[in-house]
């Protein structure tokens, strides 16, 4: 299906990875910034503000003139995109019947983005219809690295959710390769693969920039009283690199961290021999206690490995949840 292979890709325009909605022609009744929140958007049924029905999304008022509304999303990573879903969840009588998508790539800041037409736009998502209340996901095909989309709808109306999946981009050759950079990062190109549990919340969150802001914000499995346990999760480092220091947080988690943890690690040229396990990983910190609600900086127990790494995997003994994993090396 689209919708699982899109969701493989990162949401490049998340405001959780820094995206930004910079400008819209008008949200009268509903917040240009609600755009990339999380989730699908919720609804309350008798919530209203001075200017109408309260709704969670992106909603301009009913245009009286010529032309179409539009909003303009700075990603929070470059990238090559691959698709979009369009979610006008809640939105039922007052939906845009048609939305299109340009994309741009820019390297200054611009001043007035009112006169953004000027620019050089490109359109990857041609004018589509929409329906009420929906998902709308559209898979593209496009080489090109983009800092920009600008959505348009057609007239005017609501929509509840923008998300723009790609492939995040960094150029390498920017960054000092004797300074320590967080090598599994999100935004450095970092991705989780693979975990044995997260029922509670999402191995993404451990890349996420900034600091889990609730327990929900972090990786968490459930309870398992099987003896021995282990849960563990497989991470692909953003670029090759000699690890140097690990940031183990437990940030909220107070009745519910893992007595320890442990990371092992490989390098391999391709995840798919890391999924199958047809390689070899090395101890790269041997098991330490964790304690509640706390940053846990390891750097003197780091064993060097034989090669430069490129995934990881974290233990954590027997279950429970982590907030932030932190992989400060240096490139190789």
């Amino acid at each position: 299906m689209i919708e699982e292979q899109l969701k493989s890709y990162v949401d490049l325009a998340s405001e959780k990875i820094g995206g930004q909605v910079l400008y819209a022609t008008d949200d009268f009744f509903a917040e240009k910034e609600n755009l990339i929140k999380e989730g699908r958007g919720i609804f309350i049924e008798d919530k209203y503000t001075d200017r109408g029905k309260w709704m969670d999304g992106w909603e301009s008022r009913r245009k009286r003139s010529e032309g179409h509304d539009w909003a303009i999303i700075k990603l929070g990573a470059s990238g090559k995109i691959k698709g979009f879903d369009i979610d006008t969840n809640h939105f039922l009588g007052n939906h845009p019947p048609f939305a299109s998508i340009e994309a741009i790539k820019l390297s200054d800041a611009i001043e007035d983005w009112s006169s953004a037409d000027g620019l050089n736009w490109k359109e990857i998502l041609p004018k589509s219809p929409l329906k009420p209340g929906s998902q709308h996901f559209f898979e593209i095909d496009s080489p090109e690295i983009y800092t920009h989309v600008r959505l348009h709808i057609y007239p005017d109306g609501g929509v509840a959710r923008l998300r723009v999946y790609g492939e995040i981009y960094k150029d390498w050759t920017n960054v000092d390769p004797a300074e320590p950079i967080d090598l599994a990062l999100i935004t450095n190109c970092g991705k989780a693969l693979y975990c044995n549990d997260m029922f509670f919340s999402n191995m993404d969150n451990l890349i996420m920039p900034g600091s889990g802001k609730n327990m929900g914000d972090g990786w968490e499995t459930k309870r398992n009283r099987t003896p021995d346990n282990i849960d563990y999760v497989i991470l692909h480092l953003g670029h090759p690199g000699i690890i140097k220091k690990v940031i183990v947080d437990t940030k909220h988690f107070k009745g519910n961290y893992p007595e320890s943890c442990e990371i092992e690690a490989c390098h391999c040229t391709n995840d798919v021999d890391v999924l199958d396990e047809s390689h070899h990983w090395e101890i790269l910190l041997p098991r330490r206690k964790l304690s509640s609600d706390s940053e846990h900086e390891f750097e003197d127990d780091i064993l060097k490995p034989l090669k430069a790494v490129t995934h990881l995997k974290l233990k954590i003994f027997p279950d429970g949840g982590i907030s932030r994993l932190r992989v400060f090396g240096t490139l190789t």
